[in-house]
C-alpha cells in the first residue's frame, strides 16, 4: 500500500465546528406543543378574557376584542391541526408577516380598517397568553407596541420591572430596545425571563440581521441587563460583540472549510498548518490556507478528479498557474489579472520547501510527500514589485514630510472649532440660532444618547455635532501620537493606562516618563521616551475617557490578527458607543482621517492628499535619520528586527545625499594630513595645467593619469593609454605598412630582435585600427547643448582652448576625454 493509501486508511474523521460550541450557546428548541395551545375554545377564551379585562378602559375595549378574539378563534378553527399552534402555522399567517390579516379577510369584500383592528387586537390576546408563538419573522414585522407592554405584564412582570429599574441609567430609547428584545424572545421561546440562555440571544441577533434590523442588532443593551442580573451563566462573554464577532478556528475547522476531498492530503495539511501555526498570528494562517486549500489544492481537485499526490506533471502544473493568473467568476471566466500572482506562488513554493526540509529532521512523517516543486524561484521573484511599491512609498513620504506642518495646524484647529461648535449649541435651546466661526446654525431637540443636532442655516443641512466633535477629536489624537512615537496604529490602540512607566537614571535619579508598547509583529516591546508635547496629548486622551470618573472604564479589546478578545483593560482609546465603551477600532481611526484629508484640502501636485496611520511611521523613521539619529537606534524605536526594514521606510532625499557626503569628506579630511589639503601655488597649478596641454599626439590622445611618467617611452602606438582618433585612421594605416616592410627587412636581415619588436608593434597597431573602425561606425557627434571651458577657466593655450571646446559626442571621443581628465 502506497503511503498515500496508508494515509487515508487510519484518518479519522474531524470534529464538526458545531461541536465545539458549549451546550449553554445553543438556542431553546422551539416546543412542539404545550398546556396553553392545547387549551379548548372555551378555556382559553376565558383565561384570556379574565386575564387582559382592563374596568378602566371602559367596555368598549373589553368588547372589541371579546369580537376579535372570536373571529380569530373562528377563523383558526378552519385550519387544519390539534393545536392552536399547529392551525396558526398552517394558515399561513406566520410567514405572512404584516399582511397576515388579508387571510382571514379573503372574500368578504371590501376591507374596512376597523375589521384589521379587531383581528390585530384578537390575535395580540393569543400571543401574550402564550396559545400562539409566531415566528421571529412575523413578530419583526410588527409594530404592536401595546401587545408587547401587555406580554411584559402577563408573562413575568417582576422581571421586566426590575430590568427596567436597572436600565434607568440609559435613555428611553435604549431601555425600550432592549425590553423589547428580552420580550420577543420570551414571546417566541415562552417561559420567564430567566429561562433566557445565550443561544436565545445569538438567534435573535441573527434574525434582527436577517430582517435588516442591523442598527437595533447593534445594541446590545438587552443582553448587557441579562449578563448583570445574573440570567446568564458566569461562562458567557461579557459583551454580546464577542458572541457576533468569529473568533479564532482551530487547524481542523479551516481545513475543512474548504471542502478538500482527498483525505490523505487533508491530513497533510492539517499537519502543516499544525507546525506552522506558532511561529504565525491567526490572520496569517488563515491567509495561507486559503491559498494552499483553496487556490492551489482544491483547484487541481475541481480540474483532476481522483488527484492524491503532490506530485504534478507539467501540463498539470502548468494549467494550475494559467488559471491562477487571473481572478475567475463563478463561471470560470476570467474576469482580470491577479494582482498578488507570484506572492500566491511563493506560498506554494513554500509549501514544498519546507516539506523536503522537515523530511530530513522527521523523514517517517513527511519524506513519503517530498515531490518536485512545481515553481522555479524566477517565477516568484518579487525585487521589481517591491522596488516600484518602495518607489511610491519613498516619494510619498517626501510630499508628505514638507505639508506635515500644515496637517498639524490644520487637525488642532478643526478640534478646537468643534468644541466651540458644540459647546455653544448646547448653550442654546432647541430651536435657537447661534454663531461660531462665521456660521450660523440653529440648534435641533437632542437626539439618542444626548447627542447635539444642528441645522447650517446657510445650506439648510444638518449635522450632527457630537459626531464632528468626536472625530475631530481622535484624529488630531490620532496625528499627535503617531508622529511623535512612530508606532503602528494595532499598537496605538492597544495602549492602556499600565503602559506609564516611571524610569529613574542611574546616573542623576531624574525620573523620566516612558511609555511601554505591546508586542505586535516582532513580539516584542519597547519603550519609548515620552516627550512634553506627547504627553499633553495623552494627558488630553485620559481626561476625556475618564469623563470625570476616578478610573478609567475596563473595556475588552477584539484583535482582528489573532482573532481573540482581550481581559478587559483600561484603553486609553476608547469612546462611547451608545449604552457601552468600546475600543476605537482601525476602521474608525480610518474614517476619521480619510474626514480629515477632505476637509483639510492639503493637495499635492493639484491632487488632494489622503493621510494614512503608516504614512506618519515612515515619516517618523525618514525624519529621525535624517536628524541624525542612528539607524541602528532608530530600528530599536520602531521594534525593527533587521536594520534593513528600517532603512526600507527612510525616504532619501537628493539633498540628504550631499550634504551626507560632503560631511563624510570633512570627517575624511580631519583624519589625513594637514598638509594635504593647504593652497596651491601658482607653479603647481601651471604644473597641473601644463600636464592636459601635453595629452594631444598625433594619433588621438593620451589617457594617462597626472603625474605619472610614461611607460612606453613615447610610443605611443604601443601604449594602450591612447585613446585614439578615428580621423587619423589614414596615418595609422600608413604606419601599418611601414611596420609590414621594416619586418619583411628584419627576417632578410636575420635580425631577430626586431623581428619581435615589430610584431608587438604590428599587434597594436592592428588592435588600434579596429577601434578606429568601430568609433567611425558609430553615430556622428550630436550636440548636447552642454557648457563650453572658456579660456578664463584657466590657464589655456590657444590650441587647447580651441579642443576643449568641441562638442561632446555620445561615442566619448577627445573632447570628452580631455574635459574628464
Amino acid at each position: 500500500m502506497n503511503p498515500i493509501a496508508q494515509a487515508a486508511a487510519v484518518a479519522t474523521p474531524v470534529e464538526s465546528p458545531e461541536e465545539d460550541k458549549p451546550l449553554e450557546w445553543e438556542p431553546r428548541v422551539c416546543e412542539a406543543s404545550w398546556w396553553q395551545t392545547r387549551q379548548s375554545r372555551e378555556r382559553l377564551v376565558e383565561r384570556l378574557l379574565g386575564l387582559f379585562t382592563d374596568r378602566s378602559a371602559g367596555l368598549t375595549r373589553d368588547k372589541t376584542r371579546r369580537r376579535g378574539l372570536g373571529k380569530v378563534l373562528d377563523w383558526l378553527e378552519d385550519q387544519p391541526g390539534e393545536t392552536w399552534q399547529d392551525r396558526w402555522m398552517a394558515s399561513g399567517a406566520d410567514a405572512a408577516g404584516f399582511e397576515w390579516t388579508d387571510l382571514p379577510l379573503k372574500g368578504r369584500g371590501v376591507t374596512k380598517r376597523h375589521q384589521r383592528d379587531e383581528l390585530a387586537t384578537g390575535l395580540a390576546l393569543l400571543v401574550v397568553g402564550q396559545a400562539i408563538r409566531p415566528s421571529y419573522l412575523w413578530l419583526l414585522r410588527q409594530r404592536l407596541t401595546v401587545m408587547l407592554s401587555e406580554a411584559r405584564a402577563a408573562t413575568d412582570p417582576d422581571a421586566f420591572q426590575r430590568l427596567d429599574q436597572l436600565a434607568r441609567h440609559a435613555t428611553a430609547a435604549a431601555r425600550s430596545d432592549a425590553l423589547n428584545k428580552l420580550t420577543w424572545i420570551v414571546i417566541r421561546k415562552g417561559g420567564r425571563v430567566s429561562d433566557i440562555t445565550v443561544g436565545d440571544c445569538i438567534e435573535l441577533t441573527a434574525a434582527l440581521e436577517e430582517h435588516h434590523f442591523r442598527g437595533s442588532a447593534g445594541r446590545p443593551l438587552f443582553y448587557a441587563l441579562l449578563k448583570e442580573t445574573g440570567v446568564l451563566p458566569a461562562s458567557a462573554p461579557l459583551r454580546l460583540r464577542v458572541l457576533r464577532i468569529e473568533g479564532r478556528r482551530s487547524v481542523e475547522q479551516i481545513v475543512d472549510g474548504y471542502g478538500i476531498e482527498c483525505r490523505a492530503v487533508r491530513d497533510l495539511l492539517v499537519e502543516y498548518f499544525t507546525e506552522r501555526a506558532p511561529e504565525l498570528d491567526h490572520v496569517s494562517l488563515r491567509s495561507i490556507a486559503r491559498n494552499l486549500c483553496r487556490l492551489f489544492w482544491r483547484d487541481l481537485e475541481i480540474h483532476h478528479p481522483g488527484i492524491d499526490s503532490l506530485r504534478l506533471r507539467p501540463e498539470v502544473a502548468q494549467a494550475w498557474k494559467e488559471r491562477l493568473a487571473h481572478i475567475r467568476d463563478a463561471e470560470g471566466h476570467a474576469v482580470r489579472p491577479r494582482v498578488n500572482f507570484r506572492s500566491e506562488l511563493v506560498f506554494v513554493r513554500a509549501f514544498y520547501q519546507d516539506i523536503a526540509r522537515w523530511a530530513a529532521d522527521d523523514p517517517a512523517r513527511w519524506a513519503p510527500w517530498v515531490a518536485p516543486c512545481p515553481i522555479k524561484a524566477s517565477e516568484c521573484a518579487t525585487k521589481k514589485s517591491r522596488s516600484r511599491v518602495k518607489s511610491r512609498m519613498d516619494q510619498r513620504t517626501r510630499t508628505q514630510l514638507p505639508l506635515l506642518p500644515a496637517l498639524l495646524r490644520a487637525v488642532d484647529r478643526q478640534r478646537k472649532d468643534a468644541e466651540a461648535r458644540i459647546t455653544a449649541a448646547r448653550a442654546t435651546p432647541a430651536g435657537g440660532r447661534f454663531l461660531v466661526a462665521g456660521e450660523e446654525f440653529e440648534r435641533c431637540r437632542s437626539g439618542q444618547a444626548g447627542r447635539v443636532y444642528v441645522t447650517e442655516v446657510a445650506t439648510d443641512r444638518r449635522r450632527n455635532l457630537t459626531h464632528e466633535e468626536e472625530a475631530t477629536f481622535w484624529s488630531w489624537a490620532t496625528v499627535e501620537v503617531l508622529r511623535h512615537t512612530g508606532i503602528r496604529i494595532e499598537e496605538m490602540l492597544e495602549l492602556t493606562h499600565h503602559s506609564f512607566i516611571a524610569y529613574t537614571l542611574p546616573t542623576t535619579g531624574e525620573v523620566v516618563p516612558m511609555l511601554q508598547v505591546a508586542p505586535s509583529k516582532t513580539d516584542a516591546e519597547r519603550l519609548l521616551l515620552v516627550s512634553p508635547e506627547l504627553a499633553e496629548v495623552l494627558t488630553a486622551v485620559i481626561f476625556r475617557v475618564r469623563a470625570g470618573n476616578a478610573a478609567l472604564p475596563l473595556v475588552s479589546a477584539y484583535d482582528v490578527f489573532e482573532q481573540t478578545w482581550s481581559p478587559p483593560m483600561p484603553y486609553l482609546f476608547q469612546r462611547r458607543y451608545g449604552t457601552e465603551d468600546r475600543p476605537l477600532t482601525r476602521s474608525y481611526i480610518r474614517e476619521c482621517l480619510v474626514a480629515t484629508s477632505q476637509s483639510t484640502q492639503i493637495t499635492a501636485a493639484d491632487n488632494p492628499l489622503e493621510w494614512r496611520p503608516h504614512d506618519f511611521r515612515r515619516i517618523f523613521v525618514t525624519d529621525a535619520i535624517r536628524s541624525g539619529l542612528p539607524p541602528h537606534i532608530a530600528a530599536k524605536i520602531c521594534g525593527h528586527a533587521a536594520l534593513d526594514t528600517t532603512m526600507g521606510y527612510a525616504a532619501i532625499y537628493s539633498e540628504d545625499v550631499i550634504s551626507h557626503h560632503r560631511a563624510f569628506i570633512a570627517r575624511r579630511r580631519t583624519e589625513r594630513p594637514s598638509e594635504e589639503y593647504r593652497e596651491l601655488t601658482a607653479t603647481e597649478w601651471d604644473e597641473f595645467l601644463s600636464h592636459f596641454e601635453l595629452r594631444k599626439v598625433a594619433l588621438g590622445t593620451c589617457g594617462r593619469d597626472y603625474a605619472t611618467p610614461c611607460q612606453h617611452e613615447n610610443a605611443c602606438v604601443r601604449c594602450p593609454l591612447l585613446l585614439v582618433d578615428p580621423a587619423q585612421m589614414p596615418r595609422l594605416q600608413e604606419i601599418h605598412g611601414n611596420l609590414i616592410d621594416r619586418l619583411q627587412e628584419a627576417k632578410e636581415q636575420g635580425w631577430l630582435g626586431e623581428v619581435a619588436a615589430i610584431e608587438t608593434t604590428m599587434a597594436a597597431t592592428t588592435q588600434k585600427l579596429e577601434a578606429m573602425r568601430d568609433r567611425a561606425a558609430q553615430p556622428s557627434t550630436v550636440h548636447l547643448g552642454m557648457p563650453e571651458f572658456r579660456t578664463t577657466a584657466g590657464r589655456l593655450t590657444p590650441d587647447s582652448a580651441e579642443e576643449n571646446a568641441r562638442p561632446i559626442s555620445r561615442t566619448g571621443g577627445d573632447a570628452a576625454t580631455a574635459n574628464g581628465k
